[in-house]
Formats: C-alpha cells, structure tokens, sequence
C-alpha cells in the first residue's frame, strides 16, 4: 500500500490535530480528571469536533456528513488517541455510526445519523461478550407485534453511562446474531458505572424486556452476522490506529525529555543506553503505525482485512505495551508522576490492549487462518 496522504486527507489530518492539541490540553485533561466521579466527557472539544465536520466526515451528505471514507475516520481517531482526549471516537465514528450509515435503511440513517454529525447524540456499540465474541450474544431478543423485547445484560459498554443510544447485538431464538438500536433511557434498560484504569466510564446496561420498535433492527433477516463482524473490525482497527497516536505522543515526551534531563553534565539522550531503548521503542511504535494503517486501508478498500485486523491489535497490545514501559523507564520517576502527562499514554496503552481481545487472542485469530490457508 501507499502510506501517503492524499490532499484531502492531509487536510482532515491537520484539521484535527490542530482542535485535539488546542483543546485537549494537558491542563483540560487535568480539569475532567479532578472529579473521579465525573463522566470524562469532553463535551467541549466533542462540539469543537462537530463545529468542524469531523464527527460526520464519513457519513452520507444526505445526513449532513462529508461522505468521506474510514482512512479519513482513522486519522481523527490517531490525533484523540495521541493526546489521549476524553471523547468517544472509536465506539461513535468506527462503530456505531459506521453500522448504522452501511447496514440502516434510509429512514433509520435519518432518524441517528443527523444528531451525530452535529454533536448532539452520542452512539455506543455494546460488543464485549464474557466469552469473548460478539458474534454470540448472551442478550436474547424476542419477538413481539410491533418490534422486540431485549433482556439480559451487557458489560464493558464504551461510554455508556453518557450515550443515548447503543448498538446492541443480540441473539435471536434461532441462535443467529441480531443487532438493534436501544434507547438507553428507555423503560426497561438500566446502567451501571464501571470504571477502568484511566477513569474513562464504561457501564454494565441491563435489559429486562426492554422494548425496541420494528425500526430499530438493523439490517436485514440474517444480516446480523455481517453487521456485528464489520462493527468489530473497524472498531478493532480504529483501537490499533488510537494506539498508534498514543505510543507517537510517547516517544514525542521521551525525546523531550531525555534531550533537556542532564546527568553528569551531559543530555541523558547521549548516552549508549539511553539511545538503544528508545531506539527499541522507536521500532516497535513505527510496527503499531504501519500494521494499523495497513488494516485501516485494506477496509477502506473494501479488501479482505480481518487477518491485517489481527496484526495491528497484536502490535498495538504487544509493541504498544513495550513502548509506554521504555517511556516510563526512560522518564525515570517523572514517568509515574500523575502531574506528568505520560502516565495517560501508560494507562490508555493497557485499557486499548484488552478492549475486543489482546494479543494472545489475536495470535491465536493470525494462526487459525494461517492453518486453514497455509501462505
């Protein structure tokens, strides 16, 4: 593939790191952080993203989007994971938003889509299984006149405590896969904060026989299947390209740092060992950016991509973990300072590693269809 940029994505790239690093400051961060119990919601930088069209940058012009593609999706996500901003990009832009704009029928891109592209509605997906994969839901959908009852549970649901919506895969009598659009205030649904490692809420939703209309099952008959591997894929791929931005903005503070710490008068970035380790992480964060972005065009594309998939997850869970630990070995005590902004790459690096499977679980994905089709 080419790596390189067209015009108009060098636009959108600038575009957005140019409102990520006016506004997701180290300052800001700090601000939604003082509150343990707030919900880490950037509302002000999420209108900023609307104001600028990036939140519908690849959804239909019909909606109001800009009709673009998933690369455009990806390099909005790169700049949010590489100032570690406190907005919902991956499960709003590559999940949620992404199925309803390809699997919806016209009315129901009408109905969602317009209040995502103007910053109005948050959209979450709710694929996390205890199993490990959504393609089989633990939450059962039944039929009724008129649409259908959702009960069971979900947990690790991004965002969740402050979404409006969630695209909720389901299992359906047959045992086939079903995905819905739930009202999250709706009679019937319940959530529950669950706070992970950076603070960011996600939430266990509750649905006990939560009603959703007929209009709200997206797809058609015996389309779940497709819609739930295709919100998983760009969802896992969008996870990989956030990581690239987090471990760029890692060896960014190294170099920073390593050039102005002296000891025994001299820049500890001259010394031998010094230079090997970043060196080291150098090469494993340039592994993150080229398997992410290998992933994110091959889907762009329209390219057989759930192997690449599996590669970027595996380097962003593997290399991403080697890079955030040379960094803080490297920043010496200053890297585990919460005054510091490293500590943010350190624990957004662990929570993106085992958010849809971690590396274990991707090499074991890599090696199945190294099996069924030998190279």
């Amino acid at each position: 593939m080419d790596f390189s940029f067209d015009e108009e994505q060098e636009a959108v790239r600038e575009l957005a790191d140019r409102i990520f690093a006016d506004l997701a400051t180290h300052e800001r961060l700090r601000e939604l952080e003082a509150d343990p119990d707030g919900d880490r919601f950037d509302r002000r930088l999420w209108a900023e993203l609307a104001g600028a069209g990036l939140l519908g940058i690849a959804l239909p012009e019909e909606v109001g989007g800009a009709g673009l593609g998933f690369v455009e999706t990806a390099l909005v996500i790169e700049a949010a994971g590489r100032t570690a901003a406190y907005v919902p990009v991956v499960e709003v832009l590559a999940g949620a938003a992404a199925a309803i704009a390809e699997f919806g029928t016209e009315a129901q891109r009408e109905r969602w889509l317009p209040a995502v592209v103007s910053g109005d509605s948050v959209i979450t997906t709710a694929l996390a299984e205890p199993g490990g994969d959504p393609a089989h839901p633990s939450v059962t959908a039944e039929p009724f006149e008129g649409g259908w009852r959702l009960s069971g549970a979900k947990v690790l649901v991004p965002s969740g405590t402050v979404a409006d919506l969630a695209v909720v895969p389901a299992r359906l009598a047959s045992g086939s896969p079903a995905v819905f659009v739930v009202d999250l205030s709706a009679p019937g649904v319940t959530r529950e904060r669950q706070t992970t490692n950076t603070g960011r809420p996600e939430a266990i939703v509750t649905f006990d026989g939560a009603v959703v209309d007929g209009d709200g099952h997206l797809g058609s008959d015996g389309d779940g299947e497709a819609v739930v591997a295709s919100m998983v894929l760009r969802s896992t791929a969008a996870l990989a390209v956030a990581e690239a931005g987090v471990v760029s903005a890692a060896l960014a503070l190294v170099s920073e740092y390593t050039k102005g710490r002296e000891q025994f008068g001299k820049p500890i970035a001259t010394f031998q060992a010094v230079g090997q380790r970043a060196a080291d992480a150098y090469v494993d964060a340039e592994a993150v950016r080229l398997s992410a972005w290998q992933a994110v065009w091959r889907i762009a594309e329209g390219l057989p991509a759930e192997d690449a998939v599996a590669v970027a997850k595996f380097w962003a869970a593997d290399g991403g973990q080697r890079v955030v630990h040379a960094a803080v070995h490297l920043h010496g005590g200053v890297g585990v300072d919460r005054d510091y902004p490293l500590h943010r790459c350190f624990l957004l690096t662990k929570q993106i590693e085992l958010t849809l499977g971690g590396a274990t679980e991707q090499l074991l994905r890599v090696g199945a269809a190294l099996a069924a089709e030998p190279v």
